[in-house]
């Protein structure tokens, strides 16, 4: 069994999220790995290229002006 859990601290984790773990997985092994939450606005945004075609989509959406994608045959 595979199961992310997101907290906006980690002020946030406690006994409570650890004895909810635990009932999940009822004594079986685990991994537990904590790895800082990626911003993926500020990543996408952090390429000048990237950023430039997103707020160009942006301003697409906010004009509604439609785009059509085709792609070709696998």
């Amino acid at each position: 069994m595979y199961t992310t859990y997101h907290f906006k601290s980690v002020a946030e984790i406690n006994t409570e999220v650890l004895d909810a773990i635990k009932a999940a997985f009822k004594g079986k092994p685990v991994v537990i790995t904590v790895e800082e939450e990626t911003d993926e606005t500020a990543l996408l945004l952090s390429d000048p290229a990237n950023a430039a075609m997103l707020k160009h989509s942006i301003a697409q959406d906010k004009n509604e002006e439609s785009v059509t994608v085709t792609f070709p045959d696998l």
